[in-house]
């Protein structure tokens, strides 16, 4: 078993503890309140330079312990002073450290900052209730991972996706799984760096898959983001937007990075 495989398989149990069905009124009910999560595509349009998503993570398989954060909101301060065009929040807690909680804890200091900032629920979503979760905490967009599911598990969450209101962020780790989410209309697609199953990360993953993308597709390079020249790589194949967690973190001033990010335009 791969790590990928191991972490889905302790998500499918986890969340089968909480399994119920999920109607579509409820799915409504959180749509009709969509216009008061910032929304996540339109953040990372940015008119030139990269567009910068700040991951909060505490840990990771390959990484081990990366930071020691007693509450979620602190970090999403930095982020916030940075200029953080989007936040991710790890909700996933054997494996990264996260919980729900943490969510809702950044959702509501973005909200009292009262400045819009869309968040991002990275989890392993395996059911539409993991969508209601999000929604419910203030995330605007959810995380799909194409490996980890077939098709036929994908629509439910996405279709749940698309009617409570939140963005869908398909993450993508070769050829056959980009043509596979075409077939799902994406408006968000990540190309992860790190192979989840082995967990080493190479850029080439994004040189190689992002140009396969429409250019009407937001493209994310996710993953091994530490320096510019990792960040000039991203932009000179087509990204949009880089996703830094581990980087973000161990650093001692995040506005600093995240603005050097943020002036690297295609080379």
């Amino acid at each position: 078993m791969d790590k990928l495989e191991e972490i889905m398989a302790h998500k499918r149990e986890e969340i089968s503890n909480r399994m119920r069905p999920v109607r579509e009124s409820e799915l409504e009910r959180l749509g009709r309140l969509a216009d008061q999560r910032p929304a996540f595509a339109k953040s990372l349009k940015r008119d030139g330079g990269l567009a910068v998503i700040a991951e909060i993570k505490r840990k990771s398989p390959s990484a081990g312990e990366i930071k020691i954060l007693p509450e979620a909101a602190e970090q999403a301060r930095l982020y916030y002073n940075a200029g953080a065009d989007a936040m991710s929040i790890l909700t996933d807690e054997k494996f990264f450290g996260g919980t729900l909680r943490d969510l809702w804890e950044v959702t509501d200091f973005i909200s009292d900052a009262k400045r819009d900032i869309p968040c991002l629920r990275k989890d392993f979503m395996v059911h539409p209730l993991q969508v209601v979760e999000a929604a419910e905490a203030g995330a605007s967009c959810i995380l799909i991972i194409v490996r980890a599911l077939t098709d036929d598990e994908i629509r439910p969450i996405h279709e749940a996706a698309q009617i409570a209101g939140l963005d869908a962020l398909f993450e993508v780790h070769n050829e056959k799984e980009v043509e596979r989410t075409l077939t799902h209309d994406p408006k968000i697609i990540g190309v992860n760096n790190r192979d989840l199953a082995r967990f080493k990360t190479d850029l080439e993953f994004s040189e190689r898959l992002i140009p396969m993308i429409p250019k009407d597709i937001i493209r994310i390079s996710e993953s091994g983001i530490f320096e510019p020249e990792d960040a000039h790589r991203a932009r000179a194949c087509g990204a949009d937007a880089v996703l830094v967690g581990e980087a973000l973190m161990r650093a001692e001033n995040p506005e600093e990075l995240i603005s050097v990010f943020h002036d690297i335009d295609s080379v």
